[in-house]
C-alpha cells in the first residue's frame, strides 16, 4: 500500500469518526434544547423531546422566512431566531447569549450527525455550560454532499475561524 492508500484509508477512518458516527449524547433534563437549523428531521426529533419534558424551552434557529417555527406545545416556551449570521457559529452566539441572558446551564443541541462534531467545536468557543449533543441521520442521498461540506466547514472552523 502506498502513500496515496495510507492517506485515503486515514481520510475514510476520520470521515467515520467526525461525520458518520461522531461522538453523541443521551438526553437528560436541561435548562433549554436547542434546535440549530438544517436537514430534514430535526424539528421533528425537537418537538418530540420538548414533549417529553426533557426542557422547558424550544429554541428553534429559522434563518429563513421557510423554516417552521413550531406552535402548539403545551407547557414549553418556544423562541424561534435568526442567527448572525446564518450559520453554525452564529447559532453557537446565539445560544451562548440567550444562555447568558436567562440562566441556562445545561442545553441539548439538536444538529445533522454530520454537524455534531463541529458544532460541539463551535459551541464549546462560545459556551461554558453543559452541552449535549444529538445528531439526526440526514437522508440518505444527501450524505455525500453533508459530509463533504462538513470537511470544509472544519477546515475553516480550525483554521480561520478560531473564535466564537
Amino acid at each position: 500500500m502506498g502513500a496515496v492508500g495510507a492517506m485515503a484509508i486515514a481520510v475514510a477512518v476520520a470521515t467515520v469518526r467526525l461525520f458518520v458516527l461522531p461522538h453523541q449524547d443521551r438526553p437528560a433534563p436541561a435548562d433549554a434544547i436547542v434546535m440549530f437549523a438544517g436537514s430534514p428531521g430535526r424539528i421533528e426529533r425537537a418537538v418530540a423531546l420538548a414533549r417529553a419534558g426533557y426542557a422547558p424551552v424550544l429554541a428553534v434557529s429559522t434563518p429563513t422566512a421557510d423554516d417552521p417555527c413550531p406552535s402548539g406545545l403545551m407547557g414549553v416556551e418556544v423562541i424561534c431566531f435568526a442567527p448572525d449570521p446564518l450559520t453554525t457559529r452564529g447559532e453557537s452566539r446565539w445560544l451562548a447569549a440567550a444562555a447568558a441572558q436567562r440562566g441556562w446551564h445545561s442545553v441539548i443541541v439538536i444538529t445533522a450527525t454530520t454537524q455534531t462534531t463541529r458544532a460541539r467545536l463551535r459551541l464549546s468557543r462560545c459556551y461554558d455550560g453543559q452541552a449535549r449533543m444529538i445528531g439526526v441521520h440526514p437522508p440518505r442521498a444527501m450524505w455525500p454532499y453533508m459530509i463533504a461540506y462538513e470537511w470544509a466547514a472544519m477546515g475553516k472552523a480550525l483554521l480561520l475561524q478560531r473564535g466564537c
